[in-house]
């Protein structure tokens, strides 16, 4: 990403949030035939030390990929948005897209066939359990494991990272206020997530 001196995020904590937050992520690897990007969720090894996320691509994916053979780089995409100029002081008139973004860095590991099943049961029940009526693989491991064998498991254990907070911190808080409500409730462009990391960023920077 572009150097922005003002817009690095440099705590580790707030690239665990983003993750948790947005588990919807992009692989991206260099092997010897070109670029390869796949699209995965993640979850985060809270008991980790340092920044640990696992998850799994199909096959043949972790071929395609060269998994484990070399550095790959996984985004986390937070929310974004157009900000219009019109929510700006008169004067100034050139847009911008505000954005939470990390790229994460780290050779994989593969994960065993069990601990991949394992991961894979995490991941289910880390999204089913807020469900009324959660479905677990538990219902049929067998079959669950039959269909496992098709996806391979890998843990990214983030070697470093490059994250970016771009919320409109240059502008003052009458502005920036101005932007939250419109991202909020506006008629044009309403973003709540946005708003929301936003009003997390300014109200916390006057507090």
């Amino acid at each position: 990403m572009r150097y922005t001196p003002g817009y690095v995020l440099t705590d580790p904590d707030e690239v665990k949030r983003l993750i948790r937050e947005n588990p919807w992520a992009t692989i991206v690897s260099h092997p010897a035939t070109g670029l390869v990007a796949s699209h995965y969720p993640v979850i985060l090894e809270e008991d980790a030390d340092g920044i640990s996320i696992v998850s799994h691509v199909g096959r043949p994916d972790e071929q395609l990929h060269e998994l484990g053979q070399h550095e790959i780089m996984v985004i986390i995409q937070g929310p974004h948005g157009y900000i219009s100029p019109g929510w700006y002081a008169p004067a100034d008139f050139v847009p911008t897209w505000n954005h939470v973004t990390a790229h994460l860095y780290g050779t994989p590991e593969i994960l065993s066939d069990d601990e991949n099943f394992r991961v894979l049961e995490q991941l289910v029940d880390h999204f089913e359990d807020p469900m009324p009526h959660p479905v677990h693989l538990s219902v049929d491991e067998e079959g669950a494991r039959r269909i496992a064998k098709g996806t391979v498991g890998l843990r990214l254990r983030v070697q470093r990272f490059d994250a970016r907070l771009k919320l409109s911190q240059n502008k003052t808080p009458e502005i920036a206020d101005r932007i939250i409500d419109e991202l909020q409730a506006g008629e044009n462009y309403a973003n709540p997530d946005l708003a929301r990391e936003m009003r997390r960023v300014h109200h916390s920077a006057s507090a």
